[in-house]
């Protein structure tokens, strides 16, 4: 069922692209196993004229004569008006792949030859590395993040339980009754993969161990604010601040996970914050931490932190789509959970998953010293008047809504 799924939304936005034909290379950037692959065959598919797919995921990583060869391939079809789609997957593992391409499509420039190029790419930092180098004003980026709860349930019928619990790996989730199953796939095909073939091979990682307990420790960690000092206390591997800062960026560009930093309206201030982890998709958390399932899962206090990291991981790629930023606040013993900031519009948004209670202390002081903010209750919790409040299946199910409260 999943693999007949198309992604409307992203698919729709990159086919119009790729006609629009303004911009000579279109660029697919998101996490493994979210359905790059598979959009990309539906444009191949539905394409009117010569497509041709390649790629370079490969054991022994090819040469950029590999581009070259395919891209010749495609000149030969651009024949007439024939307009030729070429995707390219995972480029990105291909050294010097960003001067290749910059250079092909310059000649194809200069000599009027029709070919619509596509890349995918599954590691931020390498995509993000050789558009920047070599691709400047050549290239438009469509991120694709991890499968939204609306998606699950239009194409898994997934309830919001089910989603916060298992996340939205499509290729998960219809094994998710058997949890042991289950969690094995996840840590194997999904989590052991991105390890192994993205983040390892984006900058030289001198203790893969070390990596992989950092790793663990986020998973444990979910929508938690952690400082590095406290990070170090729970691994086995000895450590600094600045490699597990590292790991932690190598792991966030590889779309495991993001660090948010605390809003302070202090540029300086902000940088140097404690982050706190949030998990890009909720099956990582579980998966690491208790592989075997178990009464654990239905603590209060740890579905508590499901409910807010998959709010996190909702808001991340909205404010990323949007050109805003997602932070947090905490002064002393108060903290609003999120702060969506758009130019310099603030929406301090704070998640509520237990029973409804009064309004939380942390989001009636920040709004008291932050006049130009706006307040919004995600969850079951009494507000006060011009403080909005939605409940969490209605944002689960549309969270670009909460643009219009900002």
């Amino acid at each position: 069922m999943a693999k007949e799924f198309v992604r409307k939304t992203y698919y729709n936005s990159v086919y119009s692209a790729l006609q629009d034909g303004t911009i000579p290379i279109q660029v697919i950037s998101g996490p493994r196993q979210v359905g790059k692959t598979t959009l990309a065959l539906h444009l191949k598919e539905n394409w009117r004229g010569p497509s041709i797919y390649e790629a370079a995921d490969k054991p022994a990583i090819p040469s950029t004569a590999w581009i070259e060869e395919y891209w010749n391939k495609a000149r030969t079809l651009a024949t007439g008006k024939n307009c030729v789609l070429l995707i390219l997957d995972e480029v990105q593992k291909i050294t010097g792949w960003s001067e290749k391409v910059k250079a092909l499509v310059d000649e194809d420039k200069r000599h009027k030859t029709n070919i619509k190029v596509l890349i995918l790419g599954s590691s931020a930092l390498l995509v993000q590395r050789g558009l920047t180098e070599s691709l400047t004003g050549r290239f438009e980026l469509h991120r694709i993040p991890h499968w939204s709860y609306s998606e699950c349930l239009e194409c898994f019928g997934l309830k919001l339980e089910d989603y916060l619990l298992f996340g939205g790996y499509p290729g998960a989730i219809p094994i998710n009754k058997n949890y042991a199953r289950w969690g094995r796939f996840v840590r194997d095909s999904i989590i052991e993969t991105v390890v192994g073939k993205d983040v390892l091979l984006m900058s030289p990682v001198q203790k893969p161990a070390l990596l992989r307990q950092v790793l663990g420790v986020a998973c444990a960690h979910p929508a938690q604010i952690l400082s590095y000092q406290k990070m170090m206390g729970q691994l086995s591997e000895a450590g600094n601040t600045t490699t597990i800062a590292h790991y932690l960026h190598l792991l966030s560009a590889a779309y495991v996970l993001a660090t948010l930093q605390r809003w302070s309206g202090n540029k300086i201030r902000l940088r140097n914050s404690i982050p706190k982890l949030i998990l890009r998709d909720n099956s990582l958390a579980n998966a690491m931490t208790f592989p075997s399932g178990g009464e654990e899962l239905h603590n209060p206090a740890w579905k508590g932190r499901l409910v807010e990291n998959a709010v996190g991981a909702a808001l991340i790629p909205l404010a990323e789509q949007n050109g805003g930023e997602l932070l947090y606040w905490r002064e002393r013993d108060l903290e609003v959970d999120y702060i969506f900031k758009l130019g310099k519009r603030l929406l301090a948004i704070e998640v509520k998953s237990g029973r409804a209670g009064k309004q939380p202390d942390g989001l009636t002081a920040f709004l008291a010293h932050n006049k130009e903010a706006t307040g919004l209750i995600i969850g079951n919790t009494r507000t006060d008047a011009g403080i909005s409040a939605i409940s969490l299946e209605d944002f689960f199910q549309a969270p670009e809504r909460i643009l219009k409260k900002i």
